[in-house]
């Protein structure tokens, strides 16, 4: 019976994508100008996608012959498995975000209600898509093998595309900025999104890149893991216990469409709406599940489990935005300390980032003992369910961001008025508010996620607890406190040295006759190029790190050594996450409230500040800080798969 139930919401899902994009489509481009922007961004995205996908697929290829050898063949075949279900997902909705970005812009020459619209439906086909082919693939291949512990390599290969997409995208879309930035905002004092500056384009791509296609691929990552995990616990329960997740997440697609829904036909202010879409698709979960749970006359610990996970995301989140408003206190104290000078901006940001872990700490805490008490081990992993099962809902409005984002900057590079333009910079604040909240489910599940898999591999090896007195395990916790600093170095200075070279390049065509008064295009190709090379070789440390280390450490130390590292990168990892996506997101908005008229505004000694601390936090926010949530549930797979290997 739970199959009927899942296919419907796989089909709905799958039928509601096709119709937003359809209305996406239908939307007009507007003028040339508008369209010949959107086409540079669009074809620069898809380029970098697809040479990144033929690097992926190389690397794809080699470990599932690893895991065909060493591992058992059906292990290959479902990990390949995961890894295409997760690209063509964001391949998808990528496309249609790109092709959006200009109709959006048109759009917000009618109204601003109608550019949201826009833009929310081409986000939409991006949710409904991961949410679809994430619960398809994980059903199908259950139904047919009933096998849950083969259905980690499914989530393996979904969480090897993630790393390298957000590790990858990361690095593009922050040295675009980066160097756009302090080149064309910090020296030539020219506005965001200026068509004379030459990487105003690679930064739009890389918008794309990072926050739909990398992003989306996190939280497919996440919300598969999540799925499977449970699973994996509730084989000791019984059957019902196993087929309850799938029911719940698609339970959750439906919560999901009626959130999305309720954004789409919304009408009144603007501001706000995505929030409460959010918590519409949260309130349909809880009553759906209640329905779930009494119809199959379960214990309604599982509901409860359900709303601790919910509760965490939605706290975590509030925590965020307070964080990183415009309008909290935090972020006027970074805004203040911009008056004196960048090194004040940068150690107040850092200040804020390290204060505001405190929530979301705790309130992982209280979800995890509050699910623990209810069902044990399992009510961990329904926990995360429940928070990742209106990933429909979260993801529409995490990738609606960054087509608002693309709709204000063609506004700019179009001239297309200043009208059109505040309407498009009305959305983008929209979606950066809506994304404080996204981000704090994403590092939230993150954390649940890996819990739960970390109870799947103790109890496979037989690990009932950590002994910090082995040598083995305190070295392990050790190595896994390591981790997330190293792994944060190699794609910080990614940016950083890749941001050199987009500097030199942008400062290079702004001494050629002609750029900078206008009279000359720039070469937009060339920063393109400089970020997709970058992006592609520097995203292959990270990336081997986080595959190759729990194996060397399993193989070498011991599966209780692996577990130690499994513990001590989920502390370090969770904590630098929640620090670098506060801090940075906290800068951003400094040098926005400053932009905004406030303590002498654009041009003033407190914005150029601003800027540099903004720059200094974007690959903490976009790079390193979302990486890190993909790398502590990487390594955790991982160890699973291979644990025949270590015993």
């Amino acid at each position: 019976m739970y199959f009927y139930w899942v296919m419907l919401a796989v089909a709905a899902a799958l039928a509601s994508a096709v119709f937003f994009a359809r209305h996406a489509k239908k939307q007009g481009f507007g003028s040339d100008e508008m369209k010949k922007f959107s086409d540079m961004i669009h074809t620069g995205a898809l380029t970098y996608l697809n040479a990144q996908y033929k690097s992926l697929m190389l690397f794809v290829m080699a470990l599932a012959v690893i895991l065909y050898i060493f591992i058992q063949p059906l292990s290959a075949g479902f990990f390949i498995a995961g890894a295409l279900c997760s690209m063509l997902a964001g391949n998808i909705g990528m496309r249609t975000a790109t092709s959006t970005n200009a109709k959006t812009t048109n759009a917000c020459t009618e109204s601003v209600e109608k550019g949201l619209r826009t833009a929310f439906s081409a986000g939409s086909v991006m949710g409904l898509l991961v949410v679809a082919i994430g619960l398809l693939g994980v059903t199908l291949l259950y139904l047919v093998f009933n096998d849950t512990g083969l259905l980690f390599s499914f989530g393996f290969g979904a969480s090897s595309v993630a790393l390298f997409s957000r590790v990858g995208g990361g690095i593009y879309t922050k040295a675009a900025d980066v160097g756009a930035d302090m080149v064309g905002k910090v020296e030539q004092r020219i506005p965001e999104d200026d068509p004379r500056n030459p990487a105003v384009i690679a930064d739009n791509v890389g918008d794309n890149v990072g926050d739909i296609a990398g992003m989306g691929a996190d939280l497919f990552e996440s919300y598969v893991d999540s799925i499977i995990a449970a699973m994996a616990i509730a084989v000791l329960i019984s059957t019902v216990y196993v087929q309850l997740p799938l029911l719940v997440a698609a339970a959750g697609i439906f919560a999901s469409l009626a959130g999305i829904l309720f954004v789409f036909v919304g009408r009144g202010k603007i501001e706000g709406i995505l929030n409460n879409g959010v918590f519409v698709s949260s309130g349909m979960l809880v009553l759906l599940s209640y329905v779930i749970v009494s119809y199959l006359g379960l214990s309604m610990g599982i509901l409860y489990c359900i709303v601790a996970g919910l509760v965490g995301g939605v706290v975590i989140g509030l925590s965020a935005e307070y964080y990183t408003s415009r309008e909290g206190s935090p972020v006027r104290s970074i805004a203040e300390a911009s008056e004196t000078g960048a090194a004040t901006t940068v150690i107040t940001g850092l200040s804020v980032g390290m204060i505001s872990t405190i929530i979301p700490v705790l309130a992982v805490c209280a979800a995890m003992i509050a699910s623990y008490s209810f069902l044990g081990l399992y009510g961990i992993s329904m926990a995360a369910v429940g928070m990742l099962s209106i990933l429909g809902m979260i993801l529409a409005t995490d990738s609606y961001g960054p087509i608002a984002d693309n709709a204000a900057g063609i506004a700019e590079m179009s001239k297309a008025g200043k009208k059109v333009r505040e309407r498009a910079e009305a959305l983008d604040a929209v979606g950066n508010t809506t994304a404080a909240i996204n981000k704090g489910f994403a590092i939230g599940s993150a954390a649940l996620t890996t819990l739960a898999l970390f109870s799947v591999y103790s109890a496979v090896v037989g690990l009932s607890s950590i002994d910090i007195m082995n040598p083995l395990v305190i070295s392990g916790m050790f190595i896994g406190g390591l981790l997330p600093f190293v792994f944060s170095a190699f794609t910080m200075n990614a940016v950083g040295s890749t941001a050199v070279k987009m500097v030199m390049e942008v400062r290079k065509q702004f001494k050629r006759k002609g750029v900078l008064e206008g009279r000359v295009e720039p070469d937009y190709n060339r920063p393109i190029e400089i970020s997709t090379n970058a992006a592609l070789r520097e995203m292959i440390k990270p990336g081997l790190l986080a595959v190759l280390t729990p194996i060397a450490v399993g193989l070498l130390l011991g599966t209780q050594a692996l577990g130690g590292l499994l513990a001590g990168a989920i502390i370090t990892g969770f904590l630098l996450s929640l620090m670098m996506a506060n801090s940075g997101g906290a800068w951003d908005n400094a040098k926005k409230f400053i932009e905004e008229g406030n303590l002498g505004g654009k041009g003033s000694a407190a914005h150029a500040s601003a800027v540099v601390g903004d720059t200094v936090g974007d690959p903490f926010k976009d790079t390193s800080g979302p990486s890190l949530n993909i790398l502590i549930k990487l390594m955790s797979i991982v160890a699973i798969v291979f644990i025949p290997l270590f015993l």
